[in-house]
């Protein structure tokens, strides 16, 4: 895992130093004698052969929950997938070249975003349409797997203090005050807090991966997929001030692992390209028009058969269809239409 700098010419000499190693050619080893090569080669065609336990239910994003649903039974259980030990994953590499210059592209353009004129008495507001899948058990111990689509509006107030709403499917519910504010339960004055100086704002952001989801914590989500995972939520769910959005982008360049996707669908057909990482056999994406360089949705990918679905197959998707500042829950704002790049 790469712990945040606070130092920025000490991060810039690392990521110099990181560049440069990378056009020297690999260090010398000897070769292996032909025997070796025979038994390394029948190894492997060894375990190749070998049976493997069924180990597909892992750990998926936020404990993706299987929906247990007995014929005999009223009630639905749901059940956290318990993660396989088996699967560890190896030590990402950094963040790729194209997903650090796209983020860089993403972040000026978030830079240049109209300051939000939001005062206390006012809320945020967010609209979703997305869907997502579920996996059923039923009577005779087949699983189904089904898909629900949703949608929502949330009002939040800005500095907390009040409740909010949340509209979901015609339906409507109360939304408690953020009682404190924080990365998971952010409020805009609590956003407009932050550093806006990527290094600063890194240190917030793995300081709480690292609390709930570090060595000891018993998750095997890991400091930095919680850290991707946090970002995300945080730029698809709220509203924030300009200088914050471009820190965050700012701070998922640095994350191991992230990748470019160079053609991504959000939850309403609209095309893009994605910022991606890939954790526990699924790829999580955030979604972005690739002329405006604008926020669409994010979603989350297969990339290996399991009992979720064949690899190349959507878990969930969200696409933002509105958000802003109004001034009282109920109120709205205009849909975002941005265009296809497709």
């Amino acid at each position: 895992m790469t712990n945040p700098r606070t130092d920025h010419t000490e991060w810039d000499e690392h990521c110099e130093r990181r560049d440069l190693a990378r056009l020297l050619p690999p260090p010398p080893h000897p070769e292996p004698s032909p025997s070796q090569l025979a038994a390394r080669r029948d190894f492997l065609l060894d375990e190749f052969a070998r049976p493997r336990p069924f180990s597909g239910l892992t750990t998926r994003w936020r404990s993706l929950v299987v929906v247990a649903a007995v014929a005999t039974a009223a009630a639905v259980t749901a059940m956290t997938l318990a993660p396989d030990s088996s699967t560890a994953e190896d030590p990402a590499p950094p963040a790729t070249a194209a997903s650090v210059e796209l983020l860089d592209r993403i972040a000026r353009v978030a830079y240049t975003q109209p300051q939000p004129s939001a005062q206390d008495g006012q809320y945020t507001y967010i609209r979703t349409v997305g869907h997502s899948t579920a996996l059923a058990e039923s009577a005779d111990g087949s699983m189904r797997r089904s898909t629900t689509t949703t949608n929502t509006e949330r009002w939040t107030a800005v500095n907390g203090t009040r409740p909010g709403l949340q509209r979901r499917d015609g339906g409507e519910q109360p939304l408690p005050a953020p009682d404190p504010a924080s990365l998971t339960a952010p409020t805009y004055r609590m956003l407009a807090g932050l550093p806006s100086d990527p290094e600063a704002l890194a240190k917030v952001i793995y300081a709480d991966a690292e609390r709930n989801h570090g060595a000891g914590s018993g998750s095997t989500t890991g400091p930095d997929q919680e850290a991707f995972v946090t970002i995300g939520d945080l730029l698809c769910n709220t509203v924030a001030p300009p200088a914050v959005s471009a820190a965050l982008y700012h701070v998922a360049s640095r994350i191991p692992g992230v990748t470019t996707v160079q053609d991504a669908v959000d939850a309403v057909g609209r095309h893009g390209v994605a910022v991606a990482r890939v954790h526990d056999g699924t790829r999580f994406e955030w979604i972005f028009d690739q002329r405006t360089m604008r926020l669409l949705g994010r979603r989350t990918v297969l990339v290996k058969d399991g009992p979720w679905g064949r690899a190349g197959e959507e878990v969930d998707s969200v696409a933002v269809v509105a958000q802003g500042i109004v001034g009282a829950p109920g109120e709205g704002v205009a849909t975002e239409t941005a265009e296809s790049s497709h």
